[in-house]
């Protein structure tokens, strides 16, 4: 099978689940369109003052961050492959009267739609598992940035992401197999009750898979870290230990759930 063909199927998967998620008190809409900042501390504080930057935001979903970073003062620009949630988006943009931008796309054909160049490459929580290339992904990222940009990436630990997390057990693979998985997926993180569904197709990519490539696109690695938490309750089986720390399970040692990275273009 053809990836665009898997590409395809994730697509309308999120078409999907852009109506839903709208209706979710995890994407709160009703707080957002009173102010509230959908950003977590993790990436914020990572990140510093925005203000007058240029921002690229990679597979924004329907731009609440991005809007978030328009906000803090960001000359932002949201990309994703959902029409979607570009439509969504974009109607956001005009309510709230910000100036970001917005382009449907495929990350892989970008370059086709967006010129330019920016400050910050920023991406986030959930982006990795639906790009089987990574080297591809790491050039366009380097495309991006201006000399002396920053990219910075939070993203769900690989290996979190081997544990089925219904019954504990590990489930899924660390390494990329150059394959994707196929799953019939129902329902969404932020609603697993929603009446929605089809194929999915995930790649899963270890954490060298992940830094390797943007090593050898050019970037400097400036700070890496680990957390033993997420900020969403988006997995099954998880609990509040504090507030805004989600953790899975009930095990007695604690598990990485999260990596950043923090790298500049040389």
């Amino acid at each position: 099978m053809h990836r665009d063909t898997y590409f395809a199927a994730n697509q309308a998967l999120w078409d999907q689940n852009t109506a839903v998620h709208l209706e979710t008190p995890m994407y709160d809409m009703a707080g957002f369109l009173e102010g509230r900042c959908s950003l977590m501390d993790i990436e914020r504080q990572a990140l510093g003052d925005i203000h007058g930057k240029s921002l690229l935001h990679l597979q924004c979903h329907f731009g609440q961050d991005t809007l978030s970073w328009a906000r803090l003062g960001a000359k932002a620009t949201g990309v994703d492959f959902s029409p979607e949630a570009i439509k969504v988006a974009r109607a956001l943009n005009d309510e709230l009267k910000l100036d970001a931008t917005f382009v449907q796309s495929n990350i892989y054909a970008l370059p086709e739609k967006l010129e330019g160049s920016y400050d910050v490459v920023f991406t986030s929580y959930g982006v990795l598992s639906w790009l089987p290339d990574l080297e591809a992904w790491a050039s366009l990222i380097r495309r991006y940035l201006k000399p002396g940009g920053t990219f910075y990436i939070v993203e769900f630990h690989p290996s979190l992401l081997t544990i089925e997390f219904d019954d504990g057990s590990i489930a899924y693979p660390y390494f990329n197999t150059g394959y994707p998985l196929e799953e019939d997926v129902t329902g969404s993180y932020a609603d697993r009750d929603a009446d929605i569904g089809g194929k999915a197709y995930f790649w899963f990519h270890a954490l060298h898979e992940i830094l390797g490539p943007l090593l050898r696109a050019g970037l400097v690695l400036e700070d890496f870290q680990e957390f033993d938490y997420s900020p969403y309750n988006c997995f099954p089986n998880m609990h509040e230990r504090a507030p805004g720390e989600y953790v899975y399970g009930n095990y007695n040692v604690s598990l990485p759930h999260l990596f950043s990275l923090k790298m500049t273009a040389s």
